[in-house]
């Protein structure tokens, strides 16, 4: 089976389904717009029945997240835009509402570190070592590591237990993320690529710390490590912000 269907411990398949496809459209690998693969295609991918896919279609239809035209496939509408809480894209357009949503971050992520030290699987533990695996090799790669990132994060709310840290890390998404870290970082002066594979690597240290204090289950060292490490990229944004105005 599957191990995106697995590791949540689903009460259907179809449920796991349904995780694993919004998961996508969160972190942006499924975008707006986008036309779902075909059924067999998802059958073959995950690995269940025909009917499995169909609820599971359903049941994101029904979510309003996606749509099917008939005789040409389903495609992505969104998380939820019309919802009465969203960050688009249009608010994370300077450094400065960047900063802003750390700010709502770092109060949200602490306290869903501590939980998750508290409350998380060992499959969740798992999966969270996934995504830091996947942050670092994409670092050392010169990759674009915002999937994984968010990915983590998106893990740990989830291993709190608690459905509604989910799914306002959900309702964030992917952009919550600061997609400008390499740009913020040539705006203060750190152009080449070695300084800035160095520093993903870094933050992947700070995730690290995170996940090693939610295995031991220490859910004060695992608030410190997603406090530090999100106040750290807070800090980060500002300064390239200030080095942003103090060029003009």
């Amino acid at each position: 089976m599957n191990a995106s269907l697995t590791r949540a411990r689903p009460k259907t398949l179809a449920l796991g389904l349904v995780q694993a496809l919004e998961d996508r459209i969160r972190v942006g690998t499924l975008a707006v717009g986008d036309k779902l693969p075909t059924e067999a295609a998802i059958m073959a991918e995950f690995e269940v029945s025909r009917t499995v896919v169909r609820e599971a279609i359903s049941k994101l239809q029904a979510a309003g997240l996606v749509e099917t035209r008939h005789g040409i496939g389903t495609f992505v509408l969104g998380l939820g835009e019309g919802g009465p809480f969203r960050i688009g894209a249009e608010q994370m357009a300077t450094l400065n509402d960047v900063v802003a949503v750390l700010e709502l971050r770092i109060g949200l992520e602490t306290e869903a570190a501590a939980l998750a030290a508290q409350r998380r699987s060992d499959e969740q533990l798992a999966a969270m070592r996934e995504a830091v695996a996947a942050f670092a090799a994409a670092a050392k790669a010169g990759r674009d590591a915002v999937t994984a990132d968010f990915q983590l994060h998106l893990e740990i709310a989830r291993a709190t237990g608690n459905p509604h840290f989910e799914r306002l890390m959900g309702t964030l998404g992917a952009p919550s993320i600061p997609r400008a870290r390499l740009a913020s970082l040539r705006a203060v002066g750190d152009e080449d690529a070695a300084a800035q594979r160095d520093y993903l690597l870094r933050v992947n240290a700070e995730h690290e710390s995170i996940v090693d204090a939610i295995a031991a289950r220490d859910a004060e060292a695992a608030r410190a490590a997603m406090r530090t490490h999100l106040a750290n990229s807070r800090e980060r944004r500002r300064r390239a912000a200030q080095a942003l105005q103090e060029a003009r």
